[in-house]
């Protein structure tokens, strides 16, 4: 799976380079999430810009991320959401638990200092 992770102050974002999301992708994704979250990470980003598809083993990987992260004490959410993807993570329910942010900076500013 094509993904970097970067740094904005104390909040790591991963960026995903994978027009579709699925299960067999998202091992590396997730095991590199849960890396950052065991190795203190409390504040992470996803840039879902690329991604145009996801399916309901990749919202269950997304729900089970976030649980880790607020299990933490952290935050786990989402930036520049395809319209695609938002309908799915909207007709799950996802959306209730995920925060969607339209672009990268507001995602960064929701998190405050």
């Amino acid at each position: 799976m094509n993904f970097t992770i970067d740094r904005s102050n104390d909040v790591a974002i991963v960026r995903l380079d994978e027009a579709r999301l699925m299960y067999p992708l998202l091992a590396d994704f997730a095991g590199a999430v849960t890396g950052l979250l065991d190795g203190g990470d409390r504040k992470v980003l996803l840039d879902f810009s690329k991604v145009t598809y996801v399916d309901s083993a990749t919202i269950g990987c997304l729900m089970d991320l976030y649980r880790q992260a607020s299990g933490k004490g952290g935050a786990l959410k989402l930036a520049g959401v395809q319209k695609r993807v938002e309908t799915m993570l909207t007709m799950t329910g996802a959306h209730n638990f995920l925060a969607l942010h339209a672009d990268e900076a507001s995602a960064l500013a929701s998190f405050g200092g």
